[in-house]
């Protein structure tokens, strides 16, 4: 079941930042193969656009995802024959942290299960105060799924993201806010727009080069030794200095103007148009 508009994941362009929306409110965004193909795709279109230097994922009505939806597995074995099918899937579980473009979560909601790994996969989080978050998964027999072991305790801490596991309890917007799973609580208004607020900034401010290569470094760097990190960064920086980014960041700058940086060039194609 989808939203009015019939599309499971709704597009739409403000300026520089596209925002997507899971468009299955009323079943709280719950995950399908369809919905995660139409996001991809989205994702994928999103990457190689020029006029997209930012993305913002929120869900429609009153949830942000609320994970997989088991309703439409009748039975275990069909559990497995899903997960699968999962090892087989055209593009990978974790597409989201390879966009090398900021992608900025919008929690309206519930958050549960594999809609707080999606949740985890973005560069950072708004939340409203109606915001909440569970892993789910002990409760459904499951493991810890698509890296959130991983991905967690580099957020939250290991002690915490063990009770998070092991527990599945629910987490709400203050206390999100207070261990790291929320980075902006929003108050009052829309938590769109202030994420749209924030995706803005980065895409008229920032390089599009810069800020793609600081992931990189932040998703590389992350197990690796300070050494590394620092010889990885002096190299960086050189091919910085040799780019035509620095001397329009600098002129800006100096000239009190908002710089203009050109768009990163494209890197793959999709089948799905913005």
């Amino acid at each position: 079941m989808t939203g009015a508009s019939g599309e499971l994941v709704l597009a739409e362009h403000r300026g520089p930042v596209l925002v997507l929306t899971f468009n299955r409110p009323a079943k709280l965004n719950a995950w399908t193969e369809e919905l995660e193909d139409r996001y991809f795709a989205l994702l994928d279109a999103a990457e190689d656009d020029p006029d997209v230097r930012a993305v913002v994922v929120t869900g429609a009505g009153r949830g942000f995802c609320s994970g997989a939806d088991l309703q439409l597995l009748r039975s275990v074995r069909e559990i497995g024959e899903a997960s699968a099918v999962d090892t087989a899937r055209r593009r990978p579980r974790d597409l989201p942290l390879t966009l090398r473009k900021p992608l900025i979560g919008a929690v309206n909601g519930v958050a549960a299960g594999l809609g707080m790994v999606e949740a985890l996969y973005c560069d950072l989080r708004f939340g409203s105060p109606s915001a909440r978050f569970t892993t789910a998964f002990a409760q459904r027999g499951l493991i810890a799924e698509y890296g959130i072991s991983w991905l967690l305790p580099r957020l939250v801490g290991h002690s915490r993201a063990m009770d998070l596991l092991l527990s599945s309890r629910m987490v709400d917007a203050d206390e999100a806010l207070r261990i790291g799973l929320l980075d902006h609580l929003v108050p009052t208004g829309s938590v769109v727009d202030a994420a749209v607020a924030y995706a803005t900034d980065l895409a008229t401010r920032c390089s599009p080069g810069s800020m793609a290569t600081i992931k990189s470094q932040l998703h590389h760097d992350a197990d690796g030794a300070y050494a590394d990190s620092v010889a990885r960064a002096e190299s960086l920086m050189l091919q910085a200095f040799s780019g035509a980014d620095v001397v329009e960041g600098v002129a800006g700058h100096l000239e009190k103007r908002p710089p203009s940086f050109p768009p990163l060039p494209p890197v793959r194609s999709s089948d799905v148009p913005v």
